[in-house]
Order: C-alpha cells, then sequence, then structure tokens
C-alpha cells in the first residue's frame, strides 16, 4: 500500500475534519518519524506536544507492555491501583489535589467548565472569563470558551455565558467582570493562538482577582504541563501562584490518550459528587501506567534541566534566524515552546521545511511554532536549525551565512 491508497480510503470513509498533507507516518523512534515510502523526518511538533517523550519511549512502551498483560481496562466504581498512584504523583508534582481522569484535553477543559459553574450555583454566578487568541477544545462548552470566532462559526447558538477579554490585560479582565462571574480561565501560554506568555503581573493580578471575588482561576495546561516550558507546569514560573483548577492532557500519557483536570484541596467544598460527572474510559489502567512512567522518566533522566538548555540553543538560533531574515519578525516562547512570528504567511515556510525533512506547525496564518520532544539533543536541535536557514534562505530571498545553520 501506497500513501496514494491510504488517502483513497480516507475520502471514501473518513470525515474531511482535518487539514491534511500527504504524509502517512508508519514508525517513530525519539524525534524521528519514517512515512509509508520509508522517507525519514525530524519531528519538531510531534502530535501537538503528545510525545513529548519523543516516539515510542522505551519506559512508556515497557509499562504499556507490562499493564496490556495484566488489565486494560476497570469500570470507575471500583478501585484503579494505578489511577489512584497517578492521582497521588500529580498532587505531589502540583499542589495539594485530587483528580478527575478523562481521555482529552478538550474533556478536561468540559469538566472544569462544568465544575465551575457548579461551583457558583449556591450564589447564581455562572459566567467564565476567558481569554482572546485562545484554544480549549472542540467540543460544545471548550469551543464556546476559546476565544477564536473562526472555531464558533456554523454552531450558534453558543453556550453561554462566556466573555472573551485580552491577554496580558488585566484591566480588560476587570472590565468583564461581573456579579454573575464564577472564574477566570486561560493557558499560561497561548499554544494555538501563536504562543503568546503571559506575564508575571497579569497572573498574580489574575490570582488577587479572584480571590476578592471569591472566584476560580482555572489554568488550561494541557500544552504547557508535563515540562514543556522547563517546570513541570507552567504556573510554577509565577511567584505565589497557585490556581484553584488545572487542566492537563497531551504529554500526560506519554502517547495515550488521557486526561484530568486537578481541583486544588483549598476548595473544601465538595462541588462534584456521585453521579455528577463521569467517564467510562477516563484513568484506565493502561493510560494511567503510560503517565506515571513519562513522570518517572522526567525526573530520573532530568528532563526538565535538559528542557531548559535545549531551549535556549533553540531560543539563541531564532534570533539569528531573526537577524539574518527581515521577513521574521519576532521570535518568542519559554524552553522548548517556541514560535516564529512572520511578516507573510508561514504555511509555505511550513511545507518546505517538510519537504526538506523537518516537521513543524503554521498557525494564526502568520506563525511557525515548534514543540520538540524533551528528550531532543543537541544535534537535533541544530539540524532543525539548518534545515529552517535553507528554507528561509530559499523563501525569503536573502542569501547570507548564517552561524545557526549546519551547513
Amino acid at each position: 500500500m501506497k500513501t496514494a491508497d491510504v488517502q483513497k480510503l480516507y475520502q471514501a470513509f473518513v470525515l474531511p475534519t482535518y487539514t491534511q498533507v500527504p504524509v502517512c507516518l508508519v514508525k517513530g523512534k525519539g524525534s524521528r518519524v519514517w512515512d509509508l515510502e520509508g522517507r525519514e523526518y525530524l519531528d519538531f511538533f510531534p502530535g501537538w506536544g503528545v510525545s513529548a517523550l519523543g516516539h515510542c519511549h522505551p519506559a512508556v512502551v515497557n509499562a504499556l507492555k507490562h499493564q496490556a498483560r495484566t488489565m486494560l481496562h476497570i469500570p470507575n466504581n471500583f478501585f484503579n491501583i494505578k489511577q489512584a498512584e497517578l492521582a497521588s504523583r500529580i498532587s505531589e508534582e502540583s499542589f495539594p489535589a485530587r483528580v478527575f481522569f478523562c481521555n482529552s484535553g478538550a474533556e478536561a477543559n468540559e469538566g472544569a467548565i462544568k465544575f465551575a459553574k457548579r461551583y457558583g450555583t449556591d450564589t447564581g454566578r455562572y459566567e467564565i472569563i476567558t481569554m482572546k487568541r485562545s484554544f480549549h477544545g472542540r467540543t460544545l462548552a471548550a469551543m464556546r470558551a476559546t476565544g477564536q470566532d473562526k472555531f464558533h462559526e456554523g454552531f450558534q447558538p453558543l453556550m453561554e455565558k462566556f466573555l472573551h477579554a485580552d491577554f496580558n490585560d488585566l484591566d480588560s479582565v476587570k472590565a468583564l467582570v461581573t456579579p454573575k462571574t464564577i472564574a477566570v480561565m486561560l493557558e499560561p501560554i497561548q499554544g494555538e493562538g501563536g504562543i503568546h506568555v503571559a506575564k508575571p503581573g497579569f497572573m498574580e493580578g489574575l490570582r488577587k482577582l479572584c480571590d476578592e471575588r471569591d472566584m476560580l482561576l482555572i489554568l488550561d495546561e494541557v500544552q504547557t504541563g508535563m515540562g514543556r516550558t522547563g517546570k513541570m507546569f507552567a504556573y510554577q514560573h509565577y511567584h505565589g501562584i497557585e490556581p484553584d483548577v488545572m487542566t492537563l492532557s497531551k504529554a500526560l500519557g506519554g502517547g495515550m490518550p488521557i486526561g484530568a483536570f486537578v481541583v486544588n484541596r483549598r476548595i473544601k467544598k465538595e462541588v462534584l459528587t456521585a453521579g455528577m460527572h463521569g467517564s467510562t474510559f477516563g484513568g484506565s489502567p493502561l493510560a494511567c501506567a503510560a503517565s506515571l512512567a513519562v513522570f518517572k522518566t522526567i525526573r530520573k533522566d532530568g528532563l526538565l534541566a535538559h528542557t531548559v538548555r535545549m531551549g535556549e540553543l533553540l531560543s539563541a538560533g531564532f534570533d539569528k534566524l531573526m537577524d539574518k531574515y527581515p521577513v521574521i519578525e519576532e521570535s518568542r516562547g519559554m524552553a522548548l515552546m517556541a514560535a516564529l512570528k512572520l511578516k507573510e504567511a508561514s504555511a509555505p515556510y511550513a511545507q518546505e521545511a517538510r519537504d526538506q525533512g523537518l516537521l513543524i506547525n503554521a498557525t494564526q496564518g502568520d506563525v511557525l511554532r515548534v514543540l520538540p520532544a524533551l528528550t531532543v539533543s543537541v544535534k537535533e536541535v541544530r539540524k532543525a536549525l539548518g534545515i529552517l536557514d535553507r528554507v528561509f534562505e530559499k523563501l525569503s530571498g536573502k542569501k547570507e551565512d548564517c552561524s545557526c545553520s549546519t551547513h
């Protein structure tokens, strides 16, 4: 079978909900993947950050093999050792918490929204403030929370009531607060929105505002969590900041589908009790075993410090590219969550990079985004920078020597 044959099957039997590239990936190891025709790529956008340990990390594979021989699924009305251990580990790595497990980031955000609305029931509060350019998922509530009109088109009437403030503008948030407001929800770093990092003063102001108004601060760490920013969770970069609710997914399972929303124990009220929320597959022993292996590997292999070092190398390379090519307007991000903002459309650059063997992402029309595996090597970062140098040299028309290149 060839890629063209797979495409025909998709055209006949799969709903066309994704903008797909004509590549069929069949094998992955670390930061490398191979397509059906045997071509190798350097993957700097592994599954939107899902494969944060790289593809098929041995620790995750071994955990899955062992668990698959024992028990694949346990219904959630029985106790599940792996789920209990994982909830404890998440709390240990973040803040004293209790955890609800699901299967995806959208489900985690749905659960957090549901939790907030239930929390506000006694006081008649239900409005949630989110941010413009945000992205929280594709389900109805998560889509509505997303502060981008393009995701809302065709799905009216939309769920009420979500209000969208300007990211990094505390006054914009305060202007939307009403007696009905129950929560503020945001990503510490907007991912799909183009890699915008929350400023310390903004986060501190939101925490103070929520404390003063008895509102919940919900942090969507679906993309920023699990070491992506050089700390286990991005909120840990901000002094004195803890969320009331944190949502996780993507890298949490090292390639396995799992999500969670994490509720701070300082919330004493029992908000969701038996029968109010559930998930058939949430927190399966298989997914939890994989997630425990991810946590263990990040700590055992020193991947947080490694992520900081590789992020510095990547950022320095991006700065050199920006100095060389006027088409690059800005380099932004944190550690291994980085982007280049261009002065023109970014899609042709992502396509050319793919043609040259590098997988990256184009978002927001003019942004190139990368989320390399936390296990990425110095050699791989330099190779990616060399490919990008050749891509910009070819497409931008500016030809000069660049010390960030490997050729």
